[in-house]
């Protein structure tokens, strides 16, 4: 299941259809050459379809993406998960000592009211906040899957 010599990143929330899946979807983009990207979640759902809309802006598709369980990857060689959400965090499975745990908490924007505009407008915050956070993460060193 892991590509040959690329770090096995895992983003994790509960849901796995918003935050994670824009995670996956950005890393492959920023940086797919370098890294695999996975998500999965503790209670998976549907990939939500503003997280599709937000990310189809970007010109990135992730409209083929599924959800997954979390437990799918324990065992695989993943190096690094990166929970997404302060639930995911708390409620993570027990991977090996030598995989990196990192926890990144954005704001859900399957939770958000209002309009169609409004809620579009959280998506868009937080793919963008994500985006930064890969961004300075990817930009510590060489070998991102090394720093904390």
């Amino acid at each position: 299941m892991k590509e040959q010599g690329k770090p096995k990143v895992l983003f994790l929330c509960t849901g796995n259809s918003c935050r994670s899946q824009m995670a996956e979807g950005l890393l492959r983009s920023l940086a797919g050459d370098r890294f695999e990207a996975h998500s999965a979640g503790t209670l998976p759902l549907e990939v939500n379809p503003g997280a599709v809309a937000a990310m189809a802006e970007l010109g990135i598709d992730i409209s083929g993406h599924k959800s997954e369980h979390v437990d799918s990857y324990l065992g695989t060689g993943v190096d690094t998960v990166i929970s997404v959400c302060d639930r995911a965090a708390s409620n993570c499975p027990t991977f090996p000592e030598r995989t990196r745990k990192l926890h990144w908490s954005f704001d859900d924007p399957a939770a958000a009211g209002g309009t169609e505009e409004q809620r579009m407008a959280v998506f868009r915050r937080v793919r963008d906040e994500i985006a930064a956070s890969l961004q300075t993460w990817l930009a510590r060193s060489a070998d991102p899957a090394t720093d904390s």
